[in-house]
């Protein structure tokens, strides 16, 4: 078994290869000493099912509180990676506290509430595809990343919270901002007040004018009882919600169009098959390009040992999705291949045990609706540039790229 690397490996904070780094991690062993951007110190455990047995081990803590660098204050509030770690939610609570919050959100976002989206995901999906002609560049490309999957999640969970249309064109920019690895330090802080003073006056807003969204079903449970919910929390929920529910299926679509124009053998799979052959396809983009390629961080309460190797208590452990969505132990020795009639076995792209993204079927939902749709639309689709022209999202957490220009129609 090879044994871990001496020295951290830095990881890059552009990801300007990102599955190659992940393949040289999995190469190193099973857990990995990495080093985030700033210095900081990490672990990473590279095997899906070590990985899948971690998210559900007790002894270890989702609360930031429990990395001692960061509550201590030896990591600055400018740190780039502050916005993924540095808040109070359901994702960074524990056991009781995690059940609390998120038997809240699961009151809301209940899994009729989901289905009933689907019209609605499809009409935005219609009206997007017919006006991406209209955001042709001169070389005649249109990049589907800012025209159809930029906009289609932002909308339906904007709609879904209830974010007033004047914010969210700043919304935006505070999702991108808090995904970037490469975030200066006062952008950083500026972003961290600019989503909280936001989301403040939502709540005020909606405390006295209550809507059909789940900011008003949050804040009715809370004036049900005061205890269920602080303020604070409260906010960071709709956080949560709004930069998650965005950002995974954004990128979930933008991977998925990038696998399928890459790959025209399992392109006409999927135009030959039905609506559960679009959802084995949206399964195996999330197992093989996974939306989320690294994920900060679960935090050991005593020293564990993992595949031989111990991690002391309070050092933070990175969930590299990207990596164990291609491990050969789990997914065989074709895993590096992407391929939609693959037995679908587990994958872990959106997370495991009692942590598990609650927004999961929301993402499902718009990506079986818009790929297909995509593809009747534009059933000569053609990526405009050569695969290694894209550019990564300057991320270690968002595993997509930058834009995706397409042609639309075969060019004349």
């Amino acid at each position: 078994m090879p044994q871990p690397a001496t020295e951290p490996v830095a990881l890059d904070p552009v990801a300007a290869d990102h599955h190659g780094e992940a393949a040289r991690l999995r190469a190193l062993g099973p857990v990995v000493r990495v080093q985030l951007p700033g210095n900081v110190p990490a672990w990473t455990v590279t095997r899906h099912d070590l990985l899948a047995q971690l998210v559900t081990d007790p002894r270890i803590s989702k609360n930031w509180h429990n990395w001692p660098a960061m509550r201590d204050g030896l990591i600055p509030d400018g740190w780039p990676l502050t916005g993924m770690v540095k808040v109070d939610n359901m994702v960074t609570a524990d056991g009781a506290e995690h059940h609390r919050l998120r038997r809240l959100v699961t009151q809301t976002l209940t899994p009729a509430r989901v289905r009933s989206l689907a019209p609605r995901i499809s009409a935005l999906t219609r009206d997007l595809l017919t006006a991406l002609p209209s955001h042709a560049r001169p070389d005649g490309s249109v990049d589907l990343r800012a025209h159809l999957a930029y906009p289609l999640p932002m909308q339906v969970i904007c709609d879904l919270v209830g974010i007033p249309q004047q914010d969210r064109p700043r919304m935006r920019e505070l999702v991108d901002s808090i995904f970037r690895s490469t975030t200066e330090p006062d952008e950083v802080i500026r972003t961290q007040h600019d989503i909280y003073t936001i989301l403040g006056r939502i709540i005020r807003e909606r405390t006295h004018q209550p809507a059909d969204d789940l900011t008003s079903a949050l804040i009715a449970a809370r004036q049900q009882d005061p205890d269920a919910l602080t303020e604070d929390e409260l906010a960071g929920t709709l956080w949560l919600m709004i930069s998650a529910g965005h950002e995974t299926t954004l990128s979930l679509i933008v991977n998925g169009v990038r696998a399928l124009l890459t790959h025209p053998d399992q392109l006409a799979l999927a135009r030959a098959g039905d609506h559960d052959t679009w959802a084995a396809v949206v399964e195996e983009v999330l197992r093989w390009d996974a939306p989320i390629g690294n994920f900060l961080a679960r935090y050991p309460l005593t020293d564990i040992e993992i595949a031989g190797v111990t991690i002391p208590a309070g050092e933070p452990i990175l969930a590299p999705y990207s990596a164990v969505g291609r491990d050969p132990d789990h997914h065989g020795e074709a895993a590096h291949l992407f391929d939609i009639t693959r037995g679908q076995g587990r994958h872990l792209a959106f997370g495991g045990g009692p942590h598990v993204c609650l927004g999961a079927p929301l993402a499902r939902l718009e990506a079986t609706i818009a790929l297909p749709a995509l593809f009747d639309h534009y059933p000569d689709l053609t990526l405009a540039v050569p695969l290694t022209d894209l550019i990564p999202v300057p991320s270690l957490v968002s595993n997509s790229v930058s834009a995706l220009p397409v042609h639309l129609h075969p060019r004349p």
